[in-house]
């Protein structure tokens, strides 16, 4: 996942994996999000075959932007990921916001995630960009 894509306007960063339960659990959460425009959604495909992560997308419904894939868990340990699933906001400045670590919860979007990002965006107007979320 190129770090020039998480600039401009907040976003979220998912990590989720195919094989990991909580991911599915939290997944409508994330579709919801989605479909309310919250903000641009990439997912982070954690230890997990490509073709694994397609189908369950397909499965479960796709929220992301853009997918990164993540096959030996580099990209995660740059991030200081513990397990899946995490969740960040990310600044328009391409900042880590916040993290939640574990599946997101309504409580944890309510209250953390969407005053968060409605902070972040007063604080930098949103940037044009063809590729909205």
């Amino acid at each position: 996942m190129a770090s020039a894509n998480l600039v401009g306007r907040p976003s979220l960063v998912n990590v989720f994996a195919s094989w990991c339960v909580e991911c599915q659990l939290e997944h409508p959460l994330i579709m919801q999000m989605k479909s309310r425009g919250v903000a641009p959604i990439h997912g982070l495909n954690y230890k997990n075959r490509p073709d694994d992560a397609a189908r369950w997308l397909n499965t479960f419904g796709d929220p992301y932007t853009r997918t990164g894939a993540d096959l030996d868990g580099r990209v995660a340990i740059d991030w200081g990921v513990y397990g899946v699933p995490e969740t960040f906001v990310i600044d328009a400045d391409g900042r880590v916001a916040f993290k939640h670590i574990g599946p997101l919860t309504a409580e944890v979007v309510e209250r953390t995630i969407m005053p968060l990002i409605d902070s972040l965006r007063r604080m930098r107007p949103l940037v044009d960009r063809q590729d909205d979320s």
